[in-house]
């Protein structure tokens, strides 16, 4: 970050509770995602002022022991890791974010007790991501420190109730901190969240298009294209509802059978254990782990290999016509690829002017 921007004036109201607690700038978080949020991106936001999450999810052990080192290597500011709660080494990865140190420990969906007990031991600020109001609810009662209320505008996996309705909800529900996503990508919107009780937002779609992000080129600009109504939310990729841009792809899964779906999970399966690395022994310890949280038949757990492959094919392998592009509506707004840092000073900037406009003192 520039030294200009880091000593700008800033409105007392942008600098919640949850800035103070996790120690950073702005209250804006970058999302984990999959195959996206990798050490320079992650990097990148921390160094801007806000707070990076890597997304572990999709990246092996060795490859999350790797990301944290160049995340290091390239700032001193927290970042975060985000993980699945099922996989079968999250117990082995919470000890590595334990022992370098890491700030923030970040959940798709609801980790286990177990893991919150030991993140709260050592001080980690333990946020997984809800699209419920109940949710939120037991999530404090289990002890995490925050939570993200994504909403239906979401991308990838999302919810059915929207985020003008959720926020203020779970907001007023909890008593810890709740961050806003689905729908943001300026200043307005963070003004928007504030008043219906949040302590920031969490972005997804608006940091995949920055020019930190390693999605190949001529993948953003699909996301550029698209419009508001250019999106879909489909059961058809991994049996649970995900947004995605309206593609060919997508409007042939949707007309497959529940067989032909099936036959391609499994060979999207077969790649994905190739390409993590793990062994037979692993892979059936991790459907094992995935099947007793989420009560999942056989083949539903062969879809849920669906979803990482499908997105490896565009955001890595910059394939769009094998390969889903998991967004949230927002993308049907967002017209150019600033910086990061060029994104979070516009988007304080625009936030301090809404507020100067609403006489917020």
């Amino acid at each position: 970050m520039s030294e200009e921007a880091s000593m700008r004036p800033r409105n007392s109201v942008l600098c919640t509770g949850f800035c103070q607690k996790v120690g950073v700038e702005y209250p804006i978080v970058q999302t984990g995602m999959g195959w996206v949020s990798g050490a320079r991106l992650t990097a990148a936001t921390s160094s801007a002022g806000g707070l990076g999450i890597l997304a572990a999810a999709t990246m092996t052990f060795d490859e999350l022991v790797e990301a944290i080192d160049k995340v290091k290597e390239r700032t001193d500011k927290p970042f975060g890791v985000n993980m699945r709660a099922d996989q079968a080494d999250a117990m082995q990865r919470i000890e590595l974010m334990i022992e370098r140190g890491i700030k923030v420990a970040s959940f798709a969906g609801a980790p286990k007790r177990a893991l919150i007990d030991r993140l709260k031991e050592e001080g980690i600020f333990t946020m997984p991501t809800i699209g419920m109001k109940r949710h939120a609810v037991k999530m404090q009662s289990w002890g995490v420190d925050a939570v993200i209320a994504q909403g239906h505008e979401g991308g990838g996996h999302t919810g059915p109730v929207p985020t003008s309705l959720l926020l203020p909800e779970a907001a007023a529900a909890v008593d810890i901190p709740v961050l806003g996503a689905g729908g943001f990508k300026n200043g307005r919107g963070l003004v928007a969240a504030l008043a219906y009780g949040a302590q920031g937002i969490a972005m997804g779609t608006r940091f995949l298009l920055t020019k930190e992000s390693h999605v190949p080129d001529h993948i953003k600009q699909q996301y550029l294209d698209a419009g508001v109504r250019d999106t879909v939310v489909s059961k058809s990729i991994d049996g649970h509802p995900q947004r995605v841009i309206q593609t060919a792809l997508i409007k042939r899964m949707e007309k497959q059978s529940g067989l032909r779906r099936l036959i391609g999970a499994l060979k999207n399966a077969a790649g994905f254990k190739k390409i993590t690395g793990a062994g037979a022994f692993e892979v059936l310890r991790e459907a094992m782990a995935m099947k007793k949280t989420q009560d999942l038949t056989l083949p539903q757990l062969m879809m849920a290999a669906n979803a990482p492959m499908l997105t490896r094919a565009s955001m890595v392998d910059g394939n769009q016509a094998s390969g889903i592009l998991p967004t949230g509506q927002v993308t049907g707004e967002i017209d150019e690829l600033p910086t990061v840092e060029q994104l979070l000073n516009r988007i304080i900037d625009e936030a301090e002017e809404t507020l100067a406009r609403l006489q917020v003192r």
